[in-house]
Order: structure tokens, then C-alpha cells, then sequence
């Protein structure tokens, strides 16, 4: 049976010198390299939903590949993909990287400049290893096999735009549906999911920020189990420690729990971190919330750029949620479109501060009446966003909240 083996790099000269190496082993099959993270990850996603048969055996990362730096896409290509075999080409082959390449989850290490012998070897093994663990994952394993779950981000144009309450909101039609979910506050200065959910924790983010390896036990003990089912994982109470949540640390966050839950909803506040940038960089939808106000949506365009200039995320791969809406306003959804030059939810949340005072106030807004237009609006964007697992229909028209007490009660 032949070797499959899916390049991943960036560099124009290293790819041909990869590839014309991969052509000569025997048994191998290359496949068509992939030149940045977010290919690879999208390749290996699209392969992995059809079967895990279908997957490459092995995967080459360059160290120089982009955006997402090689040792951090290794580690997340072993959390989502752990039938695939890494090998990391490096033109550092010392003791250090090496050891350093391992606890990322990389099953070799071949030095530059590249030799056919060396190549082979760590080809055949880790091919070979490979072959074994989806013998296994034949046989029963309870190993994690899936895509990973669905991330989204919700991120404000500007403060207090209501990230907050759609964030919860997606995340408690997500989990009312069946769906095993994580609601996360990634606003780790000022976040708000505690207070809104009525809930005091001393675990937060902050607690995984420093952990290496991060187990299902650790990332059970840093999670509040929430009594709508919900499981979060918090903001620090001290806003200066959410320093201490890098970029990096994010990342490992992020695929810890994409690998234990089946929808993961992070609230990334309307100011942009690092943290927050590799969470939105990360997602498989990134969605940002604006009101229909000329400031509202100058701050989406700003922010929209931003990340463009940042290699965040595209325009066109961003959807701009517009929340108060009224038929009322000059700038309706089409403008706002344009302006942004994004994708724009068909579902619009309206403007109706009253249903909500009452649940705010209290800190239960999981306790928002079913009949509410507010609740209804996000549900159904939860629906058309594909979060929740519900009979079809159930979530269309704007009617999911009712779907569900229904279904509940019968």
C-alpha cells in the first residue's frame, strides 16, 4: 500500500526540493503541497470528515511555513488529527528542537539540507506508526478521531455591542440541541460571562495559560460545569493576569477544547490581543458584532482591516452579525455589507433592551424567556450558523427557543 505524504511549505525552493526528494522513495504517493497553516488544517479537516482512511499517513512541515508558527501547528495537527504522522523539517537538528518537536506531538525530525536516506528513514517509520494507530482506531480505540469541534468567535465592533449576550446565547442554543458545549471568555480584561451567568469560580483561563501538555483532567479542573450544562472556562477576576494568556497559550487552549467538545463559543471582547487574535485566527467562524450606527460600523470596517493587515482573517471570511436592528434605521444590513465588504448573518437580533433589563440585572440571562424576540433572533442564528443539532426546521424563522421548550416538555 502506498505511503501518502502531504508537504506542508511555504518556501517556493524548499517545496521543489521537497517534493523531487518525495518522488523518489519508494512506495510513497505525494500529494499536492499546501503552502500555509490555515491549508493544511482546512486539507486535513476536509479529508478527516470523509474518513480517516482518507487522510495522509504522513505530513511534512517546514519550519519556515506560515502563519502559524511550525512547532504550534504541529501540536495542532496531533490534537485534531491524531492518526496523522508529523515530521518536521528544520535547519536546527540539535538536541533541543528535537526534544522540543516531540512534546508537540511530532513523530520525527529530518535536518536540512534535506538527504534522501535520512528522509526515507523517518518516512517509513513514522508512515509504519501511523498505519498502527488507525489499526487501532479499526479495532475500537476510544481515540479522539473526529475534525475536532466547530469554534466560533464573537468579537464586538465596539464595546458594548452585545458580544457577550450572543456569545452565551450560541452557546446555550448549542447545548439545549444536544450538543456537548464550551462557552469561553477570551475578554480577559474586562470579561462578563461570569457576571451574566451568575457564577463564582476561582479557576479561570489564567490556570492552563502556563501547562504544557494540557490533559483531559486539567482542562476538567479549570472548567465550571454551569447548570444549564454549559462548560466554561472564565476570565480572571484580576484583569492584569490576563497577561499571562499569550498568543500561544491560546492556541493550546483552543485545541484542548476543540478536542473535547462538540461546539466551542469564545468571547473575544471588543479589544484584540494576541490571545484574542489566535482564538479568531483559529475559528471556524469568526463572527463580529455591530449595531446599525455610523460609529458602530466604522469600528467593524476598522477592525475588519485590521485583521486583514494582521493575516488574522480575511473579509470575506468574516461574518458581521448586526444586533439592534430596527426597520427604522438608515443603515440596514446590504450597507453594512458593502461597507465592511464581509459576509452579513441573515438573521438580525432586534432592538428590545427590555426584554433583556430584568435578566441582566440579575445576572441570569440563561433565564431569558423563551418568547423573547431577542432570544428567538440568536437562537436562529445559532441555527443558520449550524451550532445546534435540532430537527429540521426547528431553529428556522426565528421560532428556535420555542423548538426547544417543546421538545423539552415533550
Amino acid at each position: 500500500m502506498p505511503t501518502r505524504i502531504l508537504p506542508a511549505v511555504g518556501d517556493a525552493d524548499a517545496v521543489r526540493s521537497v517534493t523531487t526528494l518525495l518522488s523518489q522513495l519508494p512506495d510513497a504517493e505525494p500529494v499536492a503541497p499546501v503552502v500555509d497553516s490555515t491549508q493544511l488544517i482546512d486539507t486535513l479537516a476536509r479529508l478527516a470528515a470523509e474518513s480517516v482512511d482518507e487522510l495522509p499517513e504522513v505530513v511534512i512541515v517546514h519550519e519556515r511555513i506560515g502563519p502559524v508558527p511550525a512547532l504550534e501547528l504541529i501540536r495542532e495537527v496531533a490534537l485534531r488529527f491524531p492518526a496523522v504522522g508529523v515530521i518536521l523539517v528544520t535547519s536546527d537538528a540539535g538536541p533541543g528542537l528535537f526534544q522540543a518537536a516531540m512534546d508537540y506531538g511530532a513523530r520525527g525530525l529530518v535536518a536540512l539540507p534535506l538527504s534522501y536516506e535520512e528522509l526515507a528513514s523517518r518516512v517509513q517509520a513514522v508512515a509504519q506508526w501511523s498505519v498502527g494507530v488507525r489499526r487501532h482506531l479499526g479495532a475500537g480505540g476510544d481515540v479522539f478521531t473526529g475534525v475536532g469541534g466547530t469554534v466560533v468567535t464573537v468579537s464586538g465592533a465596539k464595546g458594548g455591542a452585545g458580544t457577550t449576550l450572543t456569545a452565551i446565547q450560541l452557546a446555550l442554543a448549542a447545548q439545549a440541541s444536544g450538543r456537548s458545549t464550551a462557552l469561553v471568555d477570551m475578554d480577559l480584561q474586562t470579561g462578563d460571562v461570569a457576571s451574566y451567568l451568575d457564577v463564582q469560580f476561582r479557576r479561570s483561563v489564567v490556570d492552563l495559560a502556563a501547562i504544557t501538555d494540557i490533559s483531559p483532567r486539567v482542562l476538567a479542573d479549570a472548567v465550571f460545569r454551569h447548570d444549564t450544562g454549559l462548560a466554561l472556562l472564565l476570565a480572571p477576576a484580576e484583569g492584569e493576569r490576563g497577561e499571562d494568556v499569550t498568543d500561544r497559550a491560546a492556541r493550546q487552549i483552543v485545541s484542548a477544547l476543540r478536542s473535547r467538545y462538540e461546539v466551542v463559543v469564545i468571547d473575544c471582547g471588543a479589544q484584540l490581543g494576541g490571545a484574542g487574535a489566535a482564538a479568531v485566527e483559529m475559528a471556524d467562524r469568526a463572527l463580529l458584532i455591530t449595531t446599525p450606527d455610523v460609529v458602530a460600523v466604522r469600528g467593524a470596517k476598522r477592525a475588519v482591516r485590521m485583521w486583514d493587515r494582521l493575516q488574522i482573517r480575511k473579509a470575506e471570511e468574516t461574518t458581521v452579525v448586526v444586533n439592534r436592528h430596527s426597520r427604522a434605521t438608515e443603515i440596514q444590513p446590504p450597507l453594512i455589507q458593502k461597507i465592511t465588504g464581509t459576509a452579513v448573518a441573515a438573521t438580525v437580533v432586534p432592538a428590545n433592551f427590555k426584554e433583556l433589563q430584568s435578566v441582566v440585572d440579575a445576572g441570569r440571562i440563561h433565564e431569558l424567556e423563551n418568547k423573547s424576540s431577542v432570544k428567538q433572533a440568536l437562537w436562529g442564528l445559532a441555527g443558520e450558523l449550524g451550532l445546534v443539532k435540532a430537527p429540521d426546521g426547528a431553529l428556522k424563522g426565528g421560532r428556535g427557543a420555542g423548538a426547544f421548550r417543546r421538545r423539552r416538555e415533550g
